[in-house]
């Protein structure tokens, strides 16, 4: 038996030697994060720091919490979802490096919620967090905490999303590190990550051939783009779904058919959800679609599929396979519902692969160094992950790769940085 004095409630501690051979596997493509990490323990920016990271509890994540320690960090992490947890990843950073881990995979929303009020027991100086829903509770359940609180970072659309609302409410009095909008976070994490690792889920849940499928996309934002081109490149006929206009004509030049939920319900053999938004597919939706057709959600809260519909149209409900449920519906048809309806890409499968997360996380760990290093001088509301940091973190990254760039020649750089030289 496994024993240990760091506070922890993880499904089981004797799995932590699989934890550690994954976690092990990962970070043979985490180049950058590891960097940051050797540098970090050499420069500890973070000692005395309290922090607290709502994350998904995966083989990447735990490079992340690693290299937030080595920097000094008094760091307690829990899941940001349900489903997404690894139990055996939990299990090793507790029993293997000593960090606090409170997650495991299909607690329910109590326990969920018993884990995030033990994170802000914690009295964080800095949150990370994935859905905001650390930084909501904070706000609206333990207001005397936050003058202790330095600020918090953000790798997630429904969470900027969030947080935008609090600003405009007025009730973001802290500096929010906008880690979602970094180049290196949302060009690659949500586009090729989110492409990826959504089909992987959909495929282990059911075992389907893709080719020659019709795939409907609801959302045409950086996650929608990499859903829709892996499925096209899977043999799959994709239709996209939009409420923005913009991203509307976007998904036509890209190739792709754009109807209303309501023309491609009938027409859809697989449904994936990546707005960040309520009931993007509801009652009448699932009425409309073929008998035996699928749904599945990418974006980060379970919400954007109406299950409580329909639950109410079904006249039953079973388990087809692992993370598959068939609900029969009153009109002889079925639906199919892949994760509960939660990121199927972690509810099913192991997120995103660990080359993407790589960066992703590297912006998370400078982040915190950022807001650690500017204490004081950052005013209230969104900060963007400065210029620099990102372009430094592509750079290891390329250098990592073997993959070489040019530089400006001296006349370049004065060429572009005169109004009178002309053509």
């Amino acid at each position: 038996m496994t024993f240990t004095t760091v506070k922890h409630d993880v499904k089981d501690l004797s799995l932590a030697p699989l934890g550690k051979q994954r976690i092990e596997w990962a970070g043979r493509e985490m180049p950058v994060l590891r960097q940051i990490q050797e540098r970090f323990g050499k420069e500890k920016p973070l000692a005395g720091i309290r922090l607290v990271a709502c994350c998904h509890v995966t083989t990447e994540t735990a490079h992340l919490a690693i290299a937030l320690k080595a920097a000094g960090a008094d760091a307690l992490l829990i899941a940001s979802n349900p489903l997404s947890t690894q139990d055996d990843v939990a299990a090793s950073l507790v029993a293997d490096h000593g960090i606090s881990v409170f997650a495991q995979k299909g607690e329910d929303n109590d326990t969920y919620h018993r884990h995030v009020r033990i994170a802000l027991d914690h009295k964080p100086n800095i949150i990370i967090d994935d859905g905001s829903d650390v930084v909501a509770t904070l706000i609206q359940e333990r207001q005397d905490q936050i003058a202790d609180l330095i600020g918090t970072t953000e790798e997630t659309t429904t969470g900027i999303v969030r947080l935008q609302a609090m600003l405009r409410d007025g009730v973001l009095t802290f500096p929010a590190m906008n880690v979602n909008d970094a180049d290196t976070k949302h060009f690659f994490d949500n586009r090729y990550g989110t492409g990826q690792s959504t089909l992987d889920g959909i495929i282990r849940a059911t075992n389907i051939l893709l080719a020659g499928k019709t795939i409907v996309v609801a959302g045409y934002g950086w996650c929608g783009k990499g859903t829709a081109l892996r499925a096209r490149g899977m043999g799959a006929n994709v239709i996209v779904t939009e409420i923005d206009p913009i991203r509307a004509i976007e998904a036509t030049m890209d190739g792709f058919r754009v109807l209303p939920m309501a023309l491609a319900a009938p027409q859809g053999d697989i449904f994936i959800t990546v707005t960040g938004n309520k009931h993007v597919i509801r009652g009448e939706h699932f009425e409309a679609m073929k008998d035996g057709a699928m749904v599945c959600n990418s974006g980060h809260f379970d919400i954007e599929i109406d299950l409580k519909s329909l639950k109410e149209m079904a006249n039953e409900v079973k388990q087809a396979r692992n993370f598959t449920e068939e609900y029969k519906l009153k009109n002889g048809k079925s639906v199919v519902v892949l994760g509960e309806g939660r990121l199927v890409n972690l509810a099913a499968a192991e997120g995103h692969p660990s080359a993407v997360m790589d960066m992703s996380f590297a912006n998370q760990a400078l982040a915190c160094e950022y807001l650690v290093k500017n204490k004081g001088q950052l005013q209230p509301g969104l900060h963007s992950i400065p210029t620099e940091v990102d372009k430094e973190i592509a750079r290891l990254k390329l250098q990592a790769m073997g993959i070489a760039i040019d530089s400006l020649t001296a006349e370049q750089t004065e060429y572009i940085n005169s109004w009178t030289a002309g053509t």
